[in-house]
């Protein structure tokens, strides 16, 4: 879980900015765009392959 205190008199703005970096080094979309549907094993392993060429 990706957590930001607000310092004192620190515009939200930039806190959310600091909380939005902290969430994508996290990969936390990453992992929930990945979970959303189910892929099949062998096209799992399909999309390995095909990522490691590049």
């Amino acid at each position: 879980m990706v957590e930001v205190s607000v310092k004192k008199g620190e515009e939200l703005e930039r806190a959310l900015r600091r909380f939005k970096k902290k969430y994508e080094k996290a990969g936390i979309l990453r992992e929930v765009r990945r979970k959303s549907f189910y892929l099949k094993p062998s096209a799992e392993k399909k999309l390995k392959r095909a990522k490691g060429r590049r």
